[in-house]
């Protein structure tokens, strides 16, 4: 089949980079990618300014299926792949604003989704002492530590073929493939139990 009529189907080529990632790093060998749905979502504004990626938690803290809010019992809904398997997070990629970042930046932002997701792979979020319990007391040493995890992934030579789609900026990897592909997940809803 022909890339440049088919597109290039961005969720897979994720999919395969983030493997590589949580293989060659220890502190994300928790990570089951099989339980992760990767989802491609277009960003309502091009601009650099606003969200580049997500990670969305399935389960509530400690991974409970259900959570009391005002007075009501909660769950979420679930999300499956084709073959039934329930996904317990989605990792999702806002385009263009995300590929239109360095590749610096790029590999950063994925292993700082990444690394939101619980030690306990439970579908809960990885959670840090204290009111700022998504990333730390500082933003900036969180995001810091992200960038020197992505460094020492790189520094352990993976092959760059895996990381190739993310030298190009959104309009140079379009125009290349004839346009992005990829799968899309919904962000589930809370189901009233």
């Amino acid at each position: 089949m022909d890339s440049k009529s088919s597109g290039f189907d961005f969720t897979a080529a994720m999919r395969l980079l983030c493997e590589d990632v949580v293989t060659r790093l220890p502190e994300l060998a928790h990570v089951d990618l099989d339980r992760v749905a990767i989802s491609l979502c277009q960003a309502r504004h091009a601009g650099s300014h606003g969200i580049y990626a997500s990670l969305t938690p399935l389960r509530f803290e400690s991974g409970a299926t259900q959570k009391k809010l005002r007075g009501r019992s909660y769950g979420v809904q679930r999300v499956r792949d084709e073959s039934g398997q329930e996904f317990l997070y989605i990792l999702s990629f806002y385009v263009p604003r995300f590929l239109n970042t360095s590749l610096e930046e790029k590999l950063t932002t994925i292993l700082h989704e990444l690394w939101h997701i619980s030690q306990n792979f439970d579908g809960d979020l990885r959670r840090f002492e204290g009111r700022y319990y998504a990333h730390g007391s500082s933003q900036r040493d969180y995001d810091l530590k992200m960038a020197m995890l992505a460094q020492r992934w790189l520094a352990l030579d993976p092959p760059q073929h895996l990381y190739d789609f993310l030298e190009p900026t959104f309009e140079q990897l379009s125009a290349e493939h004839g346009g992005l592909t990829g799968q899309h997940w919904p962000v589930p809803r809370l189901i009233p139990r």
